[in-house]
């Protein structure tokens, strides 16, 4: 597998914060996008964001890709657009990282990559006293050749990842709690004063 292109999904409509972009909020030093950023553009081929509205509020140099599937239809939506984009400029597969979870690990493609081995998905996880296993969707490796399938579903109204994922073979790349669950993200400004703890 070639080294896969990686786009960071900041298309939400972050209502639980207001409104806006969550990814503008500054986080110590940097915006929660510069730390997503500055952790996935080592690890990846080349780097997009996918976005909806107008990408010239987007202070960054990298390539802003709108969800071609309309009315806000999820992270699923964003995957897609990420798919198109990377198949345009040659790539098979993209890794995926949300705008809004500034703490995932720096290993998170590598890993990823590994765990797909024997399935065409794999999704990073953590450990659940509950579940066992708590999925994260938004953090996974895909192949763009599953993009016109997945366009397919978003068309017939599929909007939760794992129902889609779960008909395509997934494998889990499973990561450690300590200190704390570093795929934690900002919804509320709460969690943005846990953050700053974290980051401290």
């Amino acid at each position: 597998m070639q080294q896969p292109a990686g786009v960071i999904l900041a298309g939400g409509q972050s209502r639980r914060m207001g409104g806006g972009d969550k990814g503008f909020l500054r986080l110590g030093a940097k915006t929660l996008l510069g730390h997503v950023i500055d952790r996935l553009a080592p690890q990846v081929a080349e780097l997009v964001v996918n976005a909806n509205g107008d990408p010239t509020r987007f202070d960054v140099d990298l390539p802003i890709v709108a969800d071609s599937i309309d009315g806000f239809a999820g992270p699923l939506a964003g995957v897609l657009a990420g798919m198109d984009w990377a198949a345009e400029r040659g790539h098979d597969h993209i890794v995926t990282a949300a705008a809004d979870t500034p703490f995932f690990p720096c290993d998170l493609v590598p890993r990823l990559v590994q765990a797909a081995e024997t399935n065409p998905i794999a999704l990073a996880a953590t450990p659940d006293p509950k579940r066992g296993l708590s999925r994260h969707p938004t953090f996974g490796l895909w192949p763009v050749a599953l993009r016109d399938d997945l366009r397919v579903a978003l068309q017939d109204g599929v909007r939760k990842v794992v129902q889609w994922t779960d008909q395509h073979g997934t494998a889990l790349a499973e990561f450690g709690v300590d200190p704390f669950d570093p795929f934690f993200n900002v919804n509320t400004p709460d969690d943005m004063a846990r953050a700053e703890g974290f980051l401290a």
